[in-house]
């Protein structure tokens, strides 16, 4: 396999919370004493590199003991920011279908990260229980997965202020995100949230002792600061310096693992195949958004770019929007890589565009029956927020113990 990036490998030999049935083989040359005392350096990740991790899955070097083996967890969630459109549902939300079958899994909408930048307050709460709605009209099982908004659980925000305090100044400004989002908008205009919005994201893994994070091209160097943090309080405040307080020692946080999903992790802009389609677009016709009506997803694949060369086919370079659209087609309809290049080889755009016009609109009507059915029974949608932050907050609220607990704090 490839090299792994440094920080992404640090210490994975080390873990112990990884799953069995997973196995991966990564390169490790990060000084410790560096790393563990603060001052070792994350590299950024450059917009045009791939991810070298990999997850294969194996069957288990042992059986479980128990008959009810406990599942890995997996937590993950969407800013109730704009709509919610084709990439945040193909390259998050529909894995999370297949995810809350074989995992425990928490999903929530992160409305505290939405405020790291100026947002209308008057549409806050409204975006929030629409993403809400929208993550159980895709097939979010209320009684698989825990559904809840973020700043119902009160730990998260306590668990980031502990986690800050161990966060090193030179991890956050070397995040791309906040170099980008800073720049286009100006000291005056960005708030020190923006800076450290990655430990909270930390906060919102750890709390929930997670075992694995589905993440995209652009999530990978947040998760490697996650990780980063993790060892760094396991080491300066687990083991025996916890036990002596009281705890039962040893690590305080497990250490998560990014969880790939094999296609659909980077959907394009319909307008740059180079871009990842975004809700921050300019131009709504750059995406195709969950809720757009019949009429709306005819005109933006009209009018979608393409290019001049004959034929359609996958993994041309010189042709982005081709294999955007083509990737698209196939993850909506469910067929193999394989067949949707032998059906479109010798196709043209005025052939594939009414297909796969046709293709999104049959996959999205579903979604927005049921978005409507939800939208419709406040009470109902009340009740699943409400059950969730509760689950959540059993989990968090016990992590957030261990934690007051091993940083020396009176209880």
């Amino acid at each position: 396999m490839g090299r792994a990036p440094a920080l992404l490998s640090q210490f994975l030999s080390l873990s112990t919370t990884a799953a069995p049935h997973f196995r991966a083989s990564m390169t490790c040359r990060l000084n410790p004493r560096k790393y563990l005392n603060g001052t070792a350096k994350i590299p950024p990740i450059r917009e045009n590199l791939r991810c070298l991790c990999s997850v294969a899955v194996s069957e288990p070097a042992t059986s479980e003991p128990s008959s009810t083996p406990v599942k890995k967890r997996v937590v993950s969630g969407v800013q109730p920011t704009g709509s919610i459109h084709l990439g945040n549902y193909l390259g998050a939300i529909k894995n999370w279908i297949d995810l809350q079958n074989a995992y425990d899994t928490l999903f929530f909408i992160v409305d505290l990260h939405a405020i790291t930048l100026r947002y209308d307050t008057q549409q806050l709460s409204k975006a929030t229980k629409e993403t809400a709605a929208i993550y159980l009209a895709c097939g979010v099982d209320p009684s698989k997965a825990s559904v809840f908004v973020q700043s119902h659980v009160r730990a998260h925000v306590e668990l980031m202020w502990l986690l800050s305090s161990t966060t090193p100044i030179g991890w956050l400004n070397r995040m791309i995100q906040f170099k980008e989002k800073s720049l286009k908008a100006g000291d005056e205009n960005v708030g020190v949230a923006l800076l450290t919005y990655p430990v909270l994201m930390a906060s919102d893994i750890l709390l929930y002792q997670s075992d694995y994070v589905p993440v995209g091209d652009d999530q990978k160097q947040h998760l490697e600061l996650t990780r980063e943090l993790a060892q760094r309080v396991n080491y300066l405040y687990g083991g025996r310096k916890w036990k002596k307080l009281g705890g039962r020692g040893g690590a305080i946080f497990k250490v998560p693992e990014p969880l790939i999903p094999p296609a659909g992790a980077r959907v394009m802009s319909l307008t740059d195949g180079l871009s990842k389609m975004s809700k921050s677009a300019p131009s709504d016709q750059s995406r195709i958004n969950l809720l757009d009506p019949k009429d709306v997803v005819n005109n933006k694949i009209k009018r979608c770019k393409t290019d001049s060369f004959p034929g359609l086919e996958f993994d041309n370079s010189e042709r982005p929007e081709c294999n955007n659209l083509l990737s698209i087609y196939q993850l909506v309809t469910g067929k193999t890589k394989q067949e949707v290049a032998e059906e479109c080889r010798d196709m043209n755009w005025g052939t594939f565009k009414p297909i796969l016009t046709d293709a999104l609109i049959a996959h999205l009507h579903p979604i927005q029956v049921r978005y409507g059915e939800i939208m419709s029974d406040a009470s109902y949608l009340d009740s699943v927020l409400a059950e969730g932050a509760r689950k959540a907050a059993d989990i968090a609220d016990n992590t957030l113990k261990n934690v007051y607990q091993a940083m020396g704090f009176l209880r």
